[in-house]
């Protein structure tokens, strides 16, 4: 496998070895010459919207880990929510797993981010890029991702259950409120609310 990646590297283009050998700083989308996403080097420079711990939108969820999940937006993006409760053109939203730890230093209780990166995934609206407006790029240490398939199941659950344009806003505090206020909020997400409003409603 190794080898096999050896030699595709060596075929490419000039301008997309460049685009993987130097870091992107850019905050809007840069692509390589074949069609991947570089990753955004300075994400943790940009908006931190929220953190995780162990979330799972499966009743299934993988037991024997534990990982906070970090959540990043391009500023220019975070300033357009703020003005319009949508996401312009050219948003990128990173998402960093981290592993979570227990005992470490003085702490007894609790969980805390320890510097095991164990996934990163970058969400991107490129409107005339993508046919549904937003892709997803899986990325490990590489510094360019392939674009997921549109059959994976990520753009479905968003899709059907995102708060705001596809992207899962209810689970960033600071911006809701905002959708809220603008009156930007799905229809599959006010259902949601509602049926687990009932569902709560039933157990009492």
């Amino acid at each position: 496998m190794r080898t096999w990646m050896l030699c595709l590297m060596l075929l490419l283009p000039l301008g997309t070895m460049a685009a993987q050998n130097s870091p992107n700083n850019s905050t809007t989308p840069t692509y390589t010459d074949d069609g991947k996403l570089a990753f955004p080097a300075t994400y943790r420079e940009w908006i931190f919207l929220s953190s995780g711990v162990d979330m799972s939108y499966s009743p299934n969820a993988m037991p024997g880990h534990s990982m906070f999940d970090n959540v990043f937006v391009n500023p220019e993006a975070y300033k357009a929510f703020l003005e319009t409760g949508t996401w312009p053109d050219k948003t990128m939203l990173v998402l960093e797993a981290r592993g979570a730890a227990t005992s470490g230093s003085i702490n007894k209780a609790g969980h805390f981010q320890n510097s095991d990166v164990m996934g990163r995934e970058v969400h991107v609206k490129d409107e005339a890029r993508f046919p549904g407006k937003w892709a997803f790029f899986g990325f490990d240490d590489n510094p360019t991702a392939k674009m997921v398939p549109k059959e994976a199941s990520c753009y479905s659950c968003h899709e059907s259950h995102a708060a705001v344009d596809t992207t899962f806003v209810q689970f960033y505090p600071t911006l809701l409120d905002i959708a809220m206020q603008k009156g930007t909020l799905s229809a599959a997400y006010r259902k949601d609310e509602a049926d687990s409003a009932a569902q709560a409603k039933k157990k009492k």
